[in-house]
């Protein structure tokens, strides 16, 4: 009995990675499920529903990225395990739709501490917070859900939470710096400042007519970024 447990699935062919990450997730009251082959992914999704995937890239049968591509429409958060000289790999997995990354060697507590994180900003809120309007695009960030023009957005846990910290303090200007450490609960000293970078790209391609234009999210160089009301 999981007792309303949040269910994370990882996968990874490293069998001293998987004991490791499994024993702690598991001591922090995850229910978990491991696999060693990204081929064997589609099925667990089905049998195990998982709430989160911790998902290593180099795996046999199939590749990380190519199951980010499979899983992608379930929009299953995921964490990616990558090596540290895999920067072209990890970008490409953030472009693919993954929430957040951890590069190996890792520290098994800053895994948990992100699972903890992405799993909680994945969940609905609470309370009666009023959706943000601006000039036909509203975030509701009780449904988290997006609209612009009256047409649905579909973004990634992560994406709407970077999306609605911004729009939430309009003209506020914002490092890359400060936004790993308010959206993703880091630092720079366990993650890559580009992070946030692909995930204003994806943000921009999502909602500007024109992303080399952008109307909403626009860069200030040198500084961060900021959102037009």
């Amino acid at each position: 009995m999981d007792n309303g447990a949040a269910r994370v699935l990882v996968v990874d062919d490293e069998p001293t990675v998987r004991e490791v990450v499994v024993r702690y997730l598991q001591r922090d009251g995850y229910l978990v499920h491991e696999l060693d082959r990204g081929d064997l992914v589609a099925d667990a999704v089905i049998t195990f529903q998982p709430d989160l995937i911790v998902l290593d890239i180099m795996l046999p049968g199939l590749s990380g990225l190519d199951v980010l591509r499979a899983i992608s429409p379930n929009k299953i958060p995921v964490i990616m395990l990558t090596a540290r000289v895999d920067e072209s790999d990890r970008v490409l997995g953030l472009e693919l739709g993954a929430d957040d990354y951890v590069t190996k060697p890792f520290s098994p507590r800053e895994l948990v501490a992100r699972v903890r994180s992405v799993l909680r900003r994945a969940q609905p809120a609470t309370g009666s917070t009023e959706p943000l309007r601006f000039d036909g695009l509203i975030i509701d960030r009780t449904s988290r859900e997006v609209t612009l023009d009256s047409r649905t957005v579909a973004l990634t846990a992560k994406e709407f939470d970077l999306l609605a910290h911004i729009a939430n303090s309009p003209k506020q200007v914002f490092s890359r710096r400060q936004l790993l450490q308010d959206v993703w609960d880091s630092s720079p000293d366990y993650q890559d400042p580009a992070t946030v970078t692909v995930h204003v790209r994806r943000l921009r391609h999502k909602l500007e007519a024109n992303p080399e234009v952008p109307r909403w999210i626009t860069t200030v160089w040198g500084v961060g970024y900021r959102f037009e009301p």
